[in-house]
C-alpha cells in the first residue's frame, strides 16, 4: 500500500512564518508554523488520502497483523521550522521513563498537569537533519576548559563570581552539574541578569557566535536563567544535509532554521530554561549527562546509489535520504517525505504516488523495496 498522507502545521509561538510555506511553494498563512507531524501520534495524527479521510492512529491498529507493524509507530516524523529559539530540554532513558512514569501515576498526578514530567514510559531520542542552508542548535555541554575561558573573560560581578566558583570544581561533570544546579535553582534574578549583561556586552573573537546568541536570547527571553545555561552548551551550526543525534541525557535546544526531525514516540520532556513552562530542577539534574563532549553529529552511511542512511543504532527509527533516484528496502511501516522537487515513489506492486515538497506518503512493507525518482525524499522507518 502506498497512499499520500497529510497534516496541518502546528502554530507554536516559536515557529517560522515563512520556512514551511516556502518549502511547500505556497503563500504564508500569516501565523507561525512550527511543526508538521507525520505519523500516528494522537495529539496530531496524519490523515490518509485513500478516500476514507481516516487518521493514521485509527487505521494502523486494524492493519497491524497484515503488515507486521505494531499497533503504534515507534517513531514520529516532523518538519520543524524554528523562527525563534525553543526551550532547553533533556529526555530520559527508557529505564528512567519507566520509573518516572510509574512514580507519577502512583502519585495520582493527572497526565495533562502542568507540572507532570513523564507523560508516558518511553524514551525520546531524536535526530534532526538540516534543510535550510544553516540550522542553528545547542547540543551537549562544551569542553570545560573553553567554558572556563569564556566565563573568566566576563566582567566581574556577583553573578559571574558565583558561576566561576561552581565551574572551578576539579571534576568537569561535577563542575557543570554544580553550575547548572545553581543557575536554575539558587541564583537570584540580579545574579542572572549580571551574568547575561556581562556576556551581552562582551566582545570576543573566540566566542563571538555564543555571545551574539546571548544577545538574541536576552531579547526573546529577558531574565530567563536558561540564557546562562546556553552559555555552557555547544553552539552548533549545521549545513544543509548535516545532522545531530540527541540521545537520552543530552541537553539541547533548536535555535533557528528548517529541518527534518525524527524521534521515538514519546512526549517526555524535562525543560532547562528558555521557557515559561514548568522546570523541575531536581528531576532535570537527575537526568542530564553532565560530561563535556563534542557536538553529537551523526554521519550518514551509504546505502547504495543515491541513498544514505541516518542510523543512530536504536530500534525506534532510522532515516533514509534519497536524492534524485534510489531504492529503499523498508523496515516495517514507513513514511516518505518529499523536501525538494517532484518525487515519484513506486512500490514493488507497481503502485505509485507522486509527492511535492512538504508532502508525505504511507508505505507498507509489502511494497518493499520502493524506488524513488526525482526530487529529494526522506524515508522514516524502524531502526535496527
Amino acid at each position: 500500500m502506498l497512499v499520500e498522507i497529510s497534516n496541518t502545521p502546528r502554530d507554536y509561538a516559536w515557529g517560522s512564518r515563512t520556512l514551511i510555506a516556502d518549502l511547500e511553494g505556497r503563500a504564508p498563512s500569516g501565523a507561525p508554523e512550527a511543526e508538521v507531524w507525520f505519523g500516528d501520534h494522537p495529539g496530531s495524527p496524519s490523515v490518509l488520502h485513500d478516500g476514507s479521510d481516516r487518521t493514521l492512529d485509527d487505521w494502523l491498529p486494524e492493519h497491524a497483523d497484515a503488515t507486521g507493524a505494531p499497533a503504534r509507530l515507534p517513531y514520529l516524523l516532523k518538519l520543524l521550522a524554528a523562527g525563534a529559539p525553543l526551550s532547553i530540554q533533556v529526555h530520559p532513558s527508557k529505564d528512567q521513563a519507566v520509573e518516572g512514569f510509574a512514580r507519577e501515576e502512583a502519585a495520582g498526578l493527572p497526565r495533562d498537569a502542568a507540572d507532570r514530567n513523564y507523560k508516558d514510559d518511553n524514551h525520546k531520542p531524536e535526530v534532526i537533519v538540516a534543510l535550510s542552508d544553516t540550522f542553528t542548535a545547542l547540543a551537549g555541554l562544551r569542553d570545560i576548559a573553553a567554558t572556563r575561558r569564556l566565563v573568566a573573560a566576563l566582567a566581574d560581578g556577583d553573578g559571574v563570581r558565583a558561576l566561576r566558583g561552581h565551574l572551578d570544581a576539579a571534576d568537569p561533570a561535577g563542575a557543570l552539574r554544580s553550575a547548572i544546579g545553581w543557575v536554575l535553582g539558587e541564583a537570584d534574578a540580579a545574579e542572572i541578569q549580571q551574568i547575561v549583561g556581562a556576556a551581552a556586552s562582551m566582545e570576543s573573537e573566540e566566542f563571538a557566535a555564543e555571545l551574539e546568541l546571548t544577545r538574541t536570547l536576552s531579547t526573546a527571553y529577558p531574565g530567563d536563567a536558561g540564557i546562562v545555561v546556553a552559555l555552557l552548551m555547544n553552539l552548533v551550526e549545521l549545513r544543509r544535509g548535516e545532522a545531530i543525534f540527541v540521545p537520552a541525557g543530552v541537553l539541547h535546544a533548536y535555535v533557528a532554521g528548517l529541518g527534518v526531525e525524527i524521534m521515538a514516540a514519546s512526549d517526555n520532556v524535562l525543560r532547562g530554561g528558555l521557557t515559561p513552562k514548568h522546570i523541575d530542577v531536581a528531576e532535570l539534574l537527575s537526568l542530564v549527562d553532565f560530561r563535556p563532549a563534542a557536538p553529537p553529529f551523526l554521519q550518514p552511511r551509504p546505502e547504495g546509489d543515491g541513498v544514505e542512511l541516518f542510523a543512530p543504532g536504536i530500534p525506534d527509527f532510522s532515516l533514509a535520504h534519497v536524492t534524485e533516484k534510489g531504492e529503499v528496502v523498508l523496515n516495517g511501516i514507513s513514511l516518505a517525505l518529499s523536501v525538494a522537487g517532484n518525487a515519484a515513489v513506486t512500490g514493488a506492486s507497481g503502485a505509485r504516488v507522486e509527492l511535492r515538497p512538504g508532502h508525505a506518503a504511507l508505505l507498507t512493507p509489502d511494497e518493499s523495496p520502493v524506488t524513488i525518482t526525482g526530487g529529494e525524499v526522506f524515508v522514516a522507518q524502524s531502526g535496527n
